[in-house]
């Protein structure tokens, strides 16, 4: 009687052991408890971003501080430019300046080149040889002192009439030479450095009738 209740107890305790060993999982139940485990520790950090205030207010700030970044750069790329026009304008201005600046000093000297011309044109017959040479040497000086400072001389005959430089004065026909031809030149004109200060006064050739 002993004996087989000693063995009763010992196959009664073999058997509890067996039960208390873990038993091995299948490998879809490790599976879909990975799964649970990954959805449960995304879940509370997406919830904590999205609904996160201070983390909006932060990325509102920054999306402001980023708009008056890029207002500010434009502002100073404008402002740099406006300045630059700014200096190259005064600078046109100043070359301008100096380049003109004698225009109404030419023009009050131009009379005094047409009178010496003239006088030398009435001194072909009847003033001595001296006389023709102190004046055109005179007329000389004053046409090289002119140019030394930009200023020349307009003389166009024989040239296509230009109104940008040339006034017309009279037209006859000449079947000579093509219409709108200079012909004549009553008055020469002149031009400081390329600017016209006075029109060459001309006769123009047109057709014969």
């Amino acid at each position: 009687m002993t004996d087989k209740s000693n063995t009763q107890k010992d196959e009664e305790l073999q058997r509890a052991e067996r039960d208390a060993e873990p038993q091995p999982m299948e490998d879809e139940s490790i599976e879909r408890v990975g799964e649970c485990l990954e959805e449960d520790a995304l879940e509370p950090v997406e919830g904590e971003l999205d609904g996160d205030p201070e983390a909006d207010v932060l990325a509102a700030r920054v999306a402001e501080l980023e708009e008056q970044l890029k207002q500010a750069e434009d502002k100073s790329l404008r402002t740099a430019a406006e300045a630059q026009n700014a200096r190259r304008r005064a600078d046109q201005e100043t070359e301008k300046a100096k380049k003109f600046a004698l225009e109404k000093f030419v023009k009050e000297l131009l009379p005094v080149v047409d009178s010496l011309e003239k006088a030398l044109e009435s001194m072909q017959e009847d003033a001595s040889e001296t006389h023709r040479e102190g004046v055109s040497m005179t007329l000389k000086m004053q046409v090289d002192a002119l140019n030394k400072f930009g200023v020349e001389q307009i003389e166009p005959n024989g040239e296509p009439f230009d109104p940008n430089f040339h006034e017309a004065m009279t037209m006859v026909p000449s079947p000579d030479v093509e219409p709108n031809t200079v012909i004549d030149v009553m008055q020469k004109g002149y031009t400081l450095n390329g600017r016209l200060v006075r029109p060459a006064m001309v006769v123009v050739s047109k057709a014969a009738e």
